[in-house]
């Protein structure tokens, strides 16, 4: 079993966060907001759900630019402004950019 990087396993850590805020996202479109978000209480928690997803997912994205010494705010501001585009395009280039970085190393052995 290959073993996973730091940078790796935040950016599994900003995929799933960014899974989750979609989510919580998605439950405020109109066919979903009737159904699931009848009371005040519900639409708070969804809006609690789907803020800390995502500032959980640009944290994550920024650590795991930070330790491939990528340029943080570039990877971040790139998640931010095309939000959920944005952030999974940050995570399909950084995964990529890791995976290349591994590959590049020479073997042991």
């Amino acid at each position: 079993m290959p073993h996973e990087s730091p940078a790796q396993r935040a950016l599994t850590a900003s995929t799933l966060a960014l899974l989750v805020a979609v989510g919580a996202l998605l439950l405020f479109l109109p066919p979903f907001f009737e159904r699931f978000l009848t009371g005040a209480a519900h639409v708070v928690a969804n809006s609690l759900a789907l803020a800390t997803a995502l500032l959980l997912h640009w944290v994550f994205l920024a650590i795991s630019a930070r330790r491939m010494q990528r340029s943080v705010a570039g990877w971040v501001t790139l998640a931010v402004v095309l939000f959920p585009v944005g952030g999974a395009a940050a995570l399909i280039l950084l995964g990529w950019f890791g995976d290349e970085a591994g590959t590049a190393a020479p073997n042991p052995g």
